[in-house]
């Protein structure tokens, strides 16, 4: 998939730039699945305060990175209206089993498995160098389009 897939496909979705942590999109089967990678890169606010000296990207953005795939693999439903104000408003069964350190590349996975008027359920993982670090149920909602 090409940059400009992959920024029409986040301009789906409500956050900024600098809160996007979906940095290539490897494979989408839209409405259904998708991969994408996020690169640790060091130069993220958060990694000052998280934990200094030895930085770890936060297991809560883990799941967030997770999301906003769920988020870009849900509105490429060609058969759907895109939901505006597509948010994270429920998580189940979240399993953080590790993290990402700097310089290294999260493998972001999602799966669409249920859709009821403007509520997506996804099934979600995240792993490093081939080891899952997280696992999660998302429920994503938006306005009614």
């Amino acid at each position: 998939m090409d940059e400009a897939q992959l920024q029409a496909a986040l301009a789906l979705l409500p956050h900024g730039a600098e809160f996007r942590f979906l940095d290539r999109l490897l494979e989408l089967d839209p409405g259904k699945s998708g991969v994408g990678e996020y690169r640790v890169r060091g130069d993220e606010p958060f990694l000052r305060g998280h934990f200094p000296g030895e930085p770890l990207m936060p297991g809560v953005l883990l799941v967030e990175a997770t999301a906003q795939l769920a988020g870009v693999v849900a509105q490429s439903d060609p058969a759907i209206l895109p939901l505006p104000g597509l948010k994270l408003t429920a998580l189940r069964n979240v399993k953080i089993l590790g993290t990402a350190k700097l310089g290294e590349v999260v493998r972001l996975e999602a799966q669409i498995v249920g859709r009821l008027g403007n509520l997506i359920q996804a099934r979600t993982q995240a792993s490093v160098s081939g080891s899952i670090v997280l696992t999660a149920e998302l429920t994503l909602s938006g306005a009614s389009a």
